[in-house]
């Protein structure tokens, strides 16, 4: 089935908050939402840059609100306590909207020392997510939609070697990270079930879509090979507003369920349709092993 777009209606009173939401998919996805009258809780790494998107956005006279804040997921402390100073300015949340992501650099680490892929794409949404579900549980159908990649399909959980330190692959990495996400989206999805949570968690990828991502690992690897190639895959590409609308579909949609993915309906491309997670996140063995190894590296931070 198709998801028809046009068909979702406004979304007043109703406060979503967007990781890595200046630019690309989080700008997008800003956009749309405070076109329908959301409140938009921006949370940027870089206030310089995320004060000049919203500066941006508010150019249209949109109908929603856009509050501000800074959010830097390389340092779980910081994730920490950005989270508390959300709570403290907002009682409650609609929609939290885990976006904000890193691809393919050169082997680099977070504060903590985690490969930063799975630090950031991972480790620092859970954090952030486990930290913010009391304010979501104050809200009736309320929802975490965790943004993976369709390389969650080829990704794999090197149980020995989490954080690339005997051998690392930057593309293993992000694919390993990917795939940490939809696992920890559906492993959180059944611990709300279990509990009788009024929030779901939900999933989305955004297929070819043009980020700055591209161009950001390009210049981290001064890869020519990888210029290359995105070059010649530009066809394949689409927008990052076309991109964004597997993730809104699946925060906004009403008869949205917990566990369901969206992404494009050619897979790389195209209108939002639920699409299959990936096989490797199915084995709720694995995603609970996950878990408690992903609890105890941010416990004690």
């Amino acid at each position: 089935m198709i998801i028809k777009i046009n068909e979702i209606g406004m979304q007043e009173n109703k406060v979503f908050l967007v990781t890595g939401a200046n630019s690309g998919l989080g700008y997008e996805t800003s956009k749309f939402l405070l076109a329908k009258g959301a409140t938009i809780i921006m949370c940027c790494r870089d206030l310089s840059r995320g004060e000049r998107a919203k500066q941006e956005l508010l150019k249209f006279n949109f109908p929603g609100n856009i509050e501000l804040f800074e959010l830097d997921l390389s340092d779980l402390r910081k994730v920490r306590s950005s989270a508390q100073l959300i709570k403290n300015k907002f009682n409650s949340l609609d929609v939290l909207i885990n976006n904000a992501g890193i691809m393919a650099p050169p082997k680099t680490l977070t504060k903590q020392d985690f490969e930063i892929q799975f630090g950031v794409n991972h480790l620092a949404h859970m954090l952030l997510t486990l930290e913010l579900l009391p304010m979501l549980n104050e809200k009736k159908n309320s929802r975490v939609v965790t943004v993976t990649s369709g390389v969650q399909y080829f990704g794999k959980i090197q149980w020995d070697d989490l954080q690339g330190n005997r051998k690392y692959d930057r593309w293993a990495s992000y694919s390993q990270s990917k795939l940490a996400n939809v696992m920890f989206g559906l492993e959180l999805n059944f611990k709300l079930k279990e509990n009788n949570s009024k929030t779901s968690s939900l999933l989305a990828h955004p297929g070819f879509a043009r980020t700055n991502l591209q161009p950001k690992s390009v210049e981290a690897n001064q890869s020519w090979q990888e210029d290359l190639a995105y070059k010649l895959m530009d066809p394949m590409f689409q927008s990052a507003k076309m991109g964004a609308l597997p993730q809104i579909t699946a925060a906004v949609l009403p008869n949205a369920k917990g566990g369901e993915q969206y992404g494009p309906r050619f897979n790389f491309r195209g209108l939002p349709k639920i699409c299959k997670n990936a096989p490797k996140a199915l084995n709720q063995n694995s995603r609970k092993r996950l878990w408690e190894i992903s609890e105890k590296l941010i416990k004690d931070v």
